[in-house]
């Protein structure tokens, strides 16, 4: 009988997606056990937070115009309907202004972020000196990854404006676009490009989409948020790692050993 396939020795998706999850208050409870790091995330944490509530607050300015500009009249579709596309797009628009200042802080806080992942893979025992580009070339690719989040927001504003479907929808999207921003640098120190990092989460896509989902869902948890990008950063590098030694996302590089 010929072995299984790796995929097919895998657990059920939705264990996978709880293991993908589980490494963003991993990634807290790594940040936190370890004061070296603590000088790298002050600054990207300080930042991130305060921009994400600064993009929130701002946004209530535009629920009133949008309501008027995209919402149903009570004539048209009742009291009923009118109220909950009205909680609707407030909700949309709220969340759309969070992620988008969180983007800018990505971007603003990229060199740090990156060296911080690059000192996590020390931490570990990995390999850190990057790609063949050098320091210049992983900062650029921690950039666009922060760029690209950045653009992913508006897109994820006119999903969550498609009735019913579309806030859940929306948190997918989020979800894959804060999960490909923070794997960027490790899935770059291993020497993938663009379209390698997009085929590595289809093969990883539980737990990809489990780690995208609780990164969003730390963004509106008290305290928890303080260290919600320091946290997304060390949790990507542990999964990145994870994964491609566990034998089924690629080839592992040399020197990297599971995370127990």
């Amino acid at each position: 009988m010929p072995p299984a396939s790796p995929a097919a020795s895998r657990p059920g998706r939705l264990r996978r997606t709880a293991a993908g999850a589980w490494h963003v208050p991993g990634g807290i409870a790594f940040l936190l056990g370890r004061p070296a790091l603590w000088p790298l995330a002050a600054l990207p944490a300080f930042l991130a937070l305060f921009l994400a509530v600064a993009g929130s607050v701002g946004s209530l300015y535009l629920v009133p115009r949008l309501e008027d500009a995209l919402g149903p009249s009570r004539e048209q579709v009742g009291d009923g309907l009118a109220l909950a596309a009205t909680i609707a797009i407030g909700i949309v628009t709220l969340a759309t202004g969070a992620f988008l200042g969180f983007g800018i802080a990505l971007a603003l806080a990229a060199p740090l972020l990156d060296q911080l992942s690059q000192k996590v893979e020390r931490t570990l025992g990995g390999d850190s000196r990057g790609s063949a580009g050098g320091l210049a070339r992983e900062v650029l690719e921690s950039l666009r990854g922060a760029f690209f989040f950045a653009a992913a927001v508006p897109v994820a504003f006119l999903i969550g404006l498609i009735p019913l479907l579309g806030p859940p929808l929306a948190a997918l999207w989020g979800a894959f676009a804060l999960a490909f921003q923070f794997t960027d640098g490790p899935l770059s120190r291993r020497g993938r490009v663009f379209t390698e990092k997009l085929r590595w989460h289809r093969e990883w896509g539980p737990e990809s989409l489990g780690f995208g989902l609780a990164g969003l869902v730390t963004l509106v948890v008290p305290f928890a948020n303080l260290l919600v990008a320091p946290a997304l950063t060390v949790g990507a590098v542990r999964l990145v790692r994870e994964l491609d030694d566990s034998g089924g996302g690629g080839s592992p590089r040399p020197g990297l050993q599971p995370i127990r």
